[in-house]
């Protein structure tokens, strides 16, 4: 049984509220920067044919992310080159003024801080993280779109943070000891 038509908004509304979220997750999950409109296309597609069928609109934002999840995982099997959870700078700050070189450099060497943070996590965990921390989903959101039992997705985010946190704590540690000598 599907949801009343009157309760779904309309692709256009979908597409215009959605579009950025389909786009950085596509990003977090690896898809290079050739392939993401393509992919986000795919996304989309997919999305317009299946809008009708979503039993839960107050859910959506996770369903669209099931999505965006299963395309790019079946793009990497095929073949298509990703790495898995990049970061991407966010463009629109960068763009709200000229960043001096300093500002650059403390941008990047965030990023990559981060990004080396998550690498040490497993997928699963580092999947759940991200989607609490960066894409701000609650985890009864996060556990529809992974399609796990809530209480996984929960466990999976409480040690994400812990060992997220140590991983911080010892690079934090090895800079003020490397400052010291």
């Amino acid at each position: 049984m599907s949801t009343p038509a009157s309760a779904l908004p309309e692709f256009e509304a979908v597409y215009d509220q959605y579009f950025r979220f389909v786009w950085t997750s596509a990003r977090r999950l690896g898809v290079d920067a050739e392939a993401i409109d393509d992919l986000v296309q795919e996304v989309f597609i997919v999305i317009h044919a299946k809008l009708s069928t979503v039993r839960q609109p107050e859910s959506l934002r996770s369903w669209i992310y099931g999505i965006v999840r299963r395309t790019a995982s079946r793009q990497r099997r095929s073949g298509g080159k990703t790495h898995l959870f990049m970061v991407p700078a966010d463009e629109s700050a960068l763009a709200a003024r000229e960043p001096s070189p300093l500002d650059v450099a403390e941008r990047r060497s965030q990023l990559e801080l981060l990004s080396s943070l998550l690498a040490r996590l497993s997928d699963a965990k580092r999947e759940v993280f991200v989607l609490a921390e960066l894409e701000e989903m609650s985890v009864p959101e996060i556990a529809a779109a992974l399609e796990i039992p809530l209480n996984t997705a929960y466990s999976r985010l409480r040690h994400a943070r812990q060992e997220f946190e140590e991983g911080l704590a010892r690079r934090t540690a090895a800079s003020k000891q490397r400052g010291l000598e």
